[in-house]
């Protein structure tokens, strides 16, 4: 039998774990980027070194250029025309083909290392407990795993076969340019600095604005992602111009933000240029001193301006790559905050699978909040054995959800103990604890897909003919095969709208079925069905129930007065238990006047 205990309520509450705190240093998040660039490091060298060959051979032009004019124009030497228009074709047929397998194999490298991001970061996600997701908005999630995930795509993949090949030109074009003068090089090389800290400057600007963008672009998602799960109450209440109003009020502070990035991009840009093209005209005036002087000829003056535009090119394209590069690092911090983010409901290192359960429950001195002041649970302790049904009632808020959640520690308990067969629960792995716990909540999810897939969610082996034999004992087979136009193969929308309440608590009932669990939890099941649905899920769950510890929150007590016990739950404490029958005894408990408040009137 349940026997009440009383101790001491611990005084000092667990704390959730901070998220580190991320190095914002440029290089440093770079470099972690670059961490899952290591997997393909084979195919990143090799992609290297076609890029190294494919600008190599670009660096041939203005060569080819310096010997047109010194020999072949002053000297009219058709046959070494001829030759060099030859060699310019076939550089040309190599750079290609050496391009080409450049740009696909960093392709690859990229497109494998955002996959590779994606997934660590959705499987993190699922190892994160409800405490997390609590406290973010679904929205703000999925912004982070798309739009920022994009943002950094595109920085790895298009964005660093451009670095990479504005890098190798830079770095060649000015070795080759010292080669042909260096005295010239040196006046040039003296803006790099102002260039450089010109970058700098506004690049720290553009990633703060980017930020910016981000966040005002995820809260847009989320204000998104309420009202397409919300329409129905949208449309109920004709708020469609007030969802539309504050839609669009995200939508236009994202734009302020964005042209606030766009404006110092804007700037950076001109400011970079400017400098670039003002070298190219130093360099003609200075290089055409030279060749006054003897110290260049014609020709070299030309290959050095064609070098020197190879020059600036790159820096102004760098100027562009930087200011996305920052772009990119600002989703990048965001998305490292996540995958830092430690899950606060964790396996213990010495954690084993929890063997098949016979159902023995008991709570001990337990005490929850959720990080507020005041507690949710206070010193709670009972014992349930196998095979038993628990009803817990009470008022709203009285604690009877986070009392059940308990179990498949979705939460862990600040005080006490939680133990399944005399096990602590935080000596097992979640994932052996959870295969043998099933719950029906109040509000049934389904997914987009078919009757059939839904139902074998409860067990992903489980075949045809014993899907059906759960939905035959979940009184759902004879709805599936008469009122659905496919059967079990019929697709039930998004979170099973095309499904009544009742058909969806079925469907529902019907994966507890086939999952087999040795604990059950009913979280108001029954609470917003019809009289007839109510009455097919009632029969199913009494099948469902039927051998198994079974944890049943009601309101109507109606649907509780045939279970073995009942807590009775108050501010957070168990204020009695008993029978139905025991309860109702006590005339001034609050199970009475909760039981009379609803069968008064009859």
């Amino acid at each position: 039998m349940l026997n009440p205990r009383r101790i001491g309520r611990s005084h000092e509450a667990d704390k959730p774990a901070q998220a580190p705190r991320l190095n914002r240093d440029n290089l440093h998040q770079f470099r972690r980027v670059l961490r899952y660039v290591q997997p393909y490091r084979g195919w990143m060298a090799f992609s290297i070194a076609t890029l190294l060959v494919t600008t190599g051979l670009g660096l041939i032009l203005p060569w080819v250029v310096q010997n047109l004019v010194d020999y072949v124009l002053i000297d009219k030497d058709l046959a070494r025309l001829n030759q060099l228009g030859t060699l310019l074709f076939a550089v040309f047929i190599v750079q290609g083909v050496f391009s080409f397998a450049h740009r696909l194999s960093l392709a690859y490298v990229g497109e494998r290392a955002i996959a590779d991001i994606r997934i660590q970061l959705y499987s993190h996600l699922q190892t994160l407990s409800l405490k997390f997701y609590a406290d973010r908005r679904t929205g703000e999630i999925v912004s982070r795993l798309t739009n920022d995930v994009t943002l950094l795509q595109s920085a790895i993949t298009e964005n660093v076969v451009a670095l990479l090949r504005q890098a190798v030109t830079l770095v060649g074009a000015a070795v080759l340019l010292f080669i042909l003068n260096w005295r010239l090089t040196l006046i040039i090389l003296m803006g790099i600095p102002l260039i450089s800290l010109s970058m700098v400057f506004l690049g720290r600007k553009i990633r703060a604005a980017s930020k910016q963008v981000q966040d005002k672009l995820a809260e847009a998602a989320n204000v998104l992602e309420e009202t397409v799960a919300g329409v129905r109450i949208v449309k109920s209440f004709a708020r469609e111009a007030h969802e539309i109003g504050r839609f669009s009020g995200k939508i236009n502070e994202t734009y302020t933000a964005a042209m606030q990035r766009a404006k110092i991009s804007a700037i950076l840009a001109p400011i970079i240029g400017f400098m670039a093209f003002a070298s190219i005209t130093i360099t003609l005036w200075f290089g055409s001193y030279e060749v006054i002087q003897g110290n260049l000829t014609a020709g070299g003056l030309v290959a050095y301006l064609v070098y020197t535009m190879m020059v600036a090119a790159p820096i102004a394209t760098l100027a562009g790559l930087y200011a996305q590069f920052q772009s990119a690092l600002g989703a990048t911090e965001r998305l490292f905050e996540l995958l830092d983010t430690p899950p606060d409901i964790a396996d213990a290192p010495h954690a084993q699978p929890m063997p098949a359960m016979r159902g023995d429950v008991r709570f001990e001195q337990v005490s929850f909040d959720y990080g507020a002041a005041v507690p949710v649970l206070r010193d709670v302790s009972f014992e349930v054995a196998h095979g038993q049904v628990v009803a817990l009632v009470g008022p709203s808020g009285a604690g009877k959800t986070t009392l059940v959640n308990l179990i498949p520690r979705f939460y862990d308990a600040v005080a006490g103990t939680v133990a399944i067969d005399g096990r602590d629960i935080r000596d097992v792995t979640q994932l052996s604890l959870r295969e043998q716990i099933g719950i029906v909540p109040q509000e049934t999810l389904l997914f987009s897909d078919t009757v059939l897939e839904n139902i074998r969610y409860g067990r992903l082996e489980a075949t045809r003919a014993e899907i059906e034999a759960a939905a035959q004992a979940a009184n759902a087979h004879d709805f599936i095969l008469r009122d659905l136009p496919d059967g079990y193969d019929t697709l039930v929308g998004e979170r099973g709208v095309k499904l009544s309440g009742g058909q969806r608590q079925r469907v529902a009932i019907a994966r507890a079925i086939l999952k087999d669990p040795r604990i059950l939890i009913l979280d108001e099941a029954t609470s917003s069905l019809d009289s007839e649905s109510e009455k097919l899920v009632q029969e199913a769950l009494e099948r469902l129930m039927h051998g198994r510890t079974s944890f049943v929150i009601a309101h109507r007590l109606s649907t509780i007065i045939n279970a073995d016990w009942i807590l009775v739950l108050d501010r957070g404490q168990v204020v009695a238990q008993g029978t139905h029958a025991a309860l109702l005894a006590n005339r001034d408990g609050l199970y009475t006047r909760l039981y009379e408040m609803q069968f008064a009137e009859r």
